[in-house]
């Protein structure tokens, strides 16, 4: 669609019923308002009067399944109603250009397939990749002019990287090979692209969280061929928002942190000549308790005490989820949550345990909501960022308010998940 006539659509309503589907009604007049802006942050970096199109891909949350991909476990995530959106139009060369809001422009020739190492952590690198990816593929591949703007906020746990990557391939899927690839399939090249281009060694679970929609559970027993599974369970509709409070914790120094909960987990089923510790059992791993404690410390221990629960956690959340069951889900929430602050523990960090942001958000959450429904835990990696909490939309007032005067305003995000991962909108 030419971009005036699309903007003149837009203010007259014509889009609404897609905007409310994918960020409902109270959200209405503020994704008109956004929409209209990037069609004139196109027009204003690539002239007026172009046939366009808008495209969509949802950042996404974890649900439970905390700390469990690297070793090939099991994760249930869900997208949400923030995402990044892209007005874009094709081209007819090999050069692909994507101005982000707020970004220098990436200018790629997607012919050029070279992996270079002077290029890793640039989103020029990812765009290269995904190409690389549908090539290999045997998809096709084309030039376009994208024009974005994001909202998944950047350090929040909700996976604004992931997002970027798969709307690459999302623009790619509809402009040259008719919408007709997989999302999923979508994510494991943006996967590929961020592991091989961008010299990140990440999993899977932010890609397909994103791409996919809705609640989905993963699982990464078989390496390369993860098990995805997208389950029609809308949360709204229960009357629950999903809240993500982000503590201002200070993620400086935590490398270490992050690094040890792999490393430990993996040193534990190497005692077993196993690489990962999806490979163990909790009976080998209690009768291995007395010389593991010599080998590998009480931490490890107990952190694949996480691991091998979480994951049986995860699957019967899968079920409750299926079956429409809160109540048994919400239990599932708050297990894993309890697992990952007392067992795998990666709620505050020991360099610095006068900070401990997450432990008072989790706190309040449990004071404000033990006796009105819901569920909360930690979100993410942990050690610093954000916690989540599931609330019934008639307390969200008052959760927000109690968490924002604790940790200041805006710091209570208030999110939906919605059924939509990756798509085209117009």
């Amino acid at each position: 669609m030419n971009t005036q006539a699309l903007i003149a659509a837009l203010k007259a309503g014509t889009h609404d019923a897609a905007l409310t589907a994918l960020y409902g009604a109270d959200m209405l007049d503020t994704q008109r308002t956004r929409y209209i802006a990037a069609v004139e942050g196109f027009c204003d970096t690539y002239g007026d009067g172009e046939d366009v199109s808008v495209f969509t891909v949802a950042g996404r949350s974890e649900i439970s399944g905390n700390h469990t991909d690297h070793n090939f476990g099991c994760v249930i995530a869900a997208s949400i109603n923030l995402d990044i959106i892209a007005v874009a139009a094709k081209t007819d060369d090999t050069i692909i250009r994507i101005k982000s809001e707020g970004f220098p422009e990436d200018v790629i020739d997607y012919t050029d397939e070279t992996v270079d190492e002077n290029k890793f952590f640039t989103s020029g690198a990812i765009i290269t990749g995904v190409c690389k990816g549908f090539s290999d593929h045997g998809y096709k591949v084309g030039g376009y002019r994208a024009y974005t703007t994001s909202n998944v906020l950047k350090g929040s746990g909700l996976s604004s990287s992931a997002a970027f990557e798969d709307m690459v391939g999302n623009i790619l899927n509809y402009f040259y090979n008719d919408g007709s690839i997989d999302n999923a399939e979508i994510a494991k090249i943006s996967q590929f692209a961020e592991n091989k281009y961008f010299g990140k060694p990440c999993g899977l679970m932010d890609q397909v969280a994103c791409a996919v929609g809705g609640f989905v559970a993963i699982d990464f027993g078989t390496p390369g061929k993860p098990i995805i599974e997208k389950m029609n369970f809308d949360l709204t509709a229960h009357g629950y928002s999903l809240c993500i409070v982000s503590t201002g914790g200070n993620h400086a120094d935590l490398n270490e942190d992050y690094a040890s909960v792999p490393a430990e987990m993996k040193k534990v089923a190497a005692h077993f000549g196993k690489p990962i510790l999806r490979d163990v059992t909790m009976e080998e791993l209690i009768a291995a308790i007395s010389a593991l404690r010599e080998e590998t410390g009480d931490r490890a221990i107990l952190r694949a005490f996480h691991f091998i629960n979480e994951n049986q956690r995860v699957k019967a959340q899968t079920k409750a989820l299926l079956k429409g069951d809160l109540d048994a889900f919400f239990a599932g929430v708050l297990s894993s949550g309890n697992s990952s602050f007392e067992y795998l523990q990666n709620v505050y960090t020991t360099k610095n345990v006068a900070e401990q942001g997450l432990s008072l958000a989790l706190a309040l959450s449990q004071n404000y909501l033990c006796d009105k429904g819901g569920a909360w835990r930690v979100h993410g990696g942990g050690f610093a960022g954000t916690t989540q909490a599931f609330v019934k939309n008639e307390d969200v007032p008052g959760y927000r308010a109690l968490i924002d005067g604790a940790f200041g305003e805006g710091a209570c995000i208030v999110l939906k998940v919605r059924a939509v991962g990756a798509g085209k909108v117009i």
